[in-house]
């Protein structure tokens, strides 16, 4: 899978994404933050799931209806845990991530919201 981690991630999880066989970029290897809603368009058009530790994303996505990949968002998670947590919402979830589901991964448990239901495939 492809994964953005968004500036406010460490991009010290990319080497443990990478080892899991990911890709993963890190948006503070851009020159310039464009915003949210740029990060959120790029990461479409590239097939990336957005990790992030903001509502902002989810926002964007859920009240605004902007088309993304998938967004994952780490909740109060101590820095030495958010790769594996991030790993574990891929592999509980990667598929419905990838039609657009945004999980919250928070110590203890993952929630998600589906992708909208004509986003998901037939069973």
């Amino acid at each position: 899978m492809k994964l953005l981690l968004d500036s406010c991630v460490s991009p010290s999880l990319i080497a443990q994404i990478v080892e899991r066989g990911h890709e993963a970029h890190w948006v503070g290897h851009w020159p310039a933050d464009p915003g949210d809603a740029e990060i959120l368009g790029s990461a479409l058009k590239e097939g990336q799931i957005i990790v992030t530790l903001d509502k902002d994303f989810g926002e964007l996505a859920v009240a605004f209806a902007q088309p993304h990949c998938g967004i994952i968002r780490l909740v109060n998670l101590p820095l030495a845990t958010q790769a594996a947590v991030c790993l574990a919402a891929i592999d509980q979830h990667g598929a419905e991530l990838q039609h657009g589901a945004i999980v919250t991964a928070e110590p203890g448990r993952l929630r998600i919201r589906p992708p909208p239901a004509s986003d998901v495939p037939d069973s």
